[in-house]
């Protein structure tokens, strides 16, 4: 009853919310959209692999071709201080399936092949919590939080899963498929990097149509742009940007493959779809990785470059078109408000890091004022408050206020020794406030 009670709530709340957003338009009765709030809408999260904040037409890329996620950010939302969980694949990625920041889970170091390590089946994933709303609950493509049995996504609530289980310059590169209560398969033991996104979207296309009966969450993410780069024929070459746009290319098809499933399903109003990436862009890379605009470096750093991603979500008839949000948020977020708009329970045994979003979706206004905290490795080297952030280096404290220098090139410390103090500060009582973390996984 509890439970049920909560749900109801929430549900009144979003309603209440919906309703505000749409007597406060502009225009005619006749021009604004009625409230439609699905009980249990469909979600599609889609995660590049290694793409930067300056890679998309909508990021202002003037390149690459990217018409499908243009539309997307032209039809929603587009998030200009959005951040990734961490700059490098498996602790983002951990981020984002449990609403919380890697050191808890111990998630903060790349997984390789012979890692004996993964996630723990104490952490509560939100394809978990969306099962107990009745959801099929699917992971497609890269998964990278441990290859072995226990730690695959068929044992930390996915249904189904289809992909490979780390980053595709590792051996042996294999493709597995699994489902619930059974065990994973190796259906391909010499995948094509070429084929990669393709397969990916036509198995998304597929569960989206086998499942448009009933709620359902879909985690499409892509091994792309990660290194070596593969692009199928059809876009090989088609580029103005090399390999590597050919590949932004591709993937930028692939939204539009799932949206255009999406809507032949009949599904549109009923789905919330978010594009982004698991960290920034590898420059060392050269021209075989991607761009981090005006942001000052890239991936495996804490700079902006290495950890703020694009980030567009679409939900039509319930997110109104052509916001731009420039609050700070994170991959974090997700987990809760996905929970929130499912009607389904937080986990109240744990911490929580990440906050519900739907209040800057629907256009309703800003979230309570929080810190962000940027963690390398077990290092918690950064704070985001506000529009300030606190650089902790080994040669001293770095202050910048991102809105009036994103590139993070003009030093304040000195002007602001006090804010410098107070900064350092809320960054140590978070560690403290941590208390004890488990082990480092490997």
């Amino acid at each position: 009853m509890p439970g049920t009670c909560q749900r109801l709530n929430q549900r009144l709340w979003l309603v209440v919310v919906l309703a505000c957003v749409f007597l406060s338009r502009e225009g005619s009765a006749s021009d604004k959209p009625a409230v439609n709030l699905p009980a249990r809408p469909n979600f599609v999260f889609i995660l590049a692999d290694d793409l930067g904040y300056g890679d998309l037409g909508c990021y202002s890329n003037q390149v690459i071709r990217t018409p499908n996620l243009d539309a997307m950010a032209r039809d929603g939302v587009r998030f200009t201080d959005f951040y990734a969980g961490a700059p490098v694949c498996t602790p983002s990625r951990a981020a984002f399936l449990t609403g919380r920041y890697p050191v808890r889970s111990g998630l903060v170091n790349v997984l390789f092949p012979n890692s004996k390590d993964g996630l723990d089946d104490t952490e509560i994933t939100i394809a978990q919590v969306l099962k107990t709303r009745g959801y099929a609950t699917a992971c497609i493509g890269k998964w990278h939080l441990g290859h072995l049995p226990p730690y695959l996504p068929h044992r930390h609530g996915f249904d189904y899963y289809f992909g490979i289980p780390y980053s595709n310059d590792m051996k042996p590169l294999v493709i597995l498929r699994a489902r619930a209560g059974q065990e994973a398969e190796t259906v391909d033991d010499k995948p094509q990097q070429a084929d990669l996104t393709r397969r990916y979207t036509e198995e998304a296309v597929r569960f989206i149509r086998e499942h448009r009966e009933r709620p359902f969450f879909l985690y499409l993410a892509h091994n792309m742009p990660h290194v070596p780069l593969g692009a199928s024929a059809a876009f090989r070459g088609k580029s103005q940007r090399g390999i590597y746009g050919d590949v932004i290319e591709e993937l930028d098809w692939s939204v539009g493959q799932v949206l255009a499933a999406i809507k032949e399903a009949g599904l549109e109003n009923k789905t919330l779809v978010v594009f982004t990436s698991d960290n920034g862009p590898w420059l060392i890379k050269k021209e075989a990785g991607g761009s981090a605009g005006p942001l000052r470096d890239g991936k495996g750093t804490t700079w902006e470059g290495g950890v703020r991603v694009p980030c567009v979500v679409r939900w039509l008839g319930t997110i109104p078109p052509g916001q731009v949000v420039r609050e700070p948020t994170m991959i974090g977020d997700w987990f809760p408000t996905f929970a929130t708009l499912a009607g389904a329970e937080l986990p109240k045994d744990r911490a929580l890091d990440g906050v519900d979003l739907s209040p800057l979706l629907l256009g309703m206004g800003t979230l309570p004022p929080r810190a962000l905290y940027f963690f390398n490795g077990t290092r918690l080297e950064a704070v985001r408050r506000g529009p300030w952030k606190l650089k902790m280096t080994a040669k001293g404290d770095l202050l910048f206020h991102l809105e009036k220098d994103m590139g993070e090139q003009h030093d304040r410390a000195a002007e602001y020794p006090e804010l410098v103090k107070e900064l350092r500060g809320q960054a140590n009582a978070f560690l403290r406030q941590l208390g004890s973390l488990p082990k480092p996984k490997r």
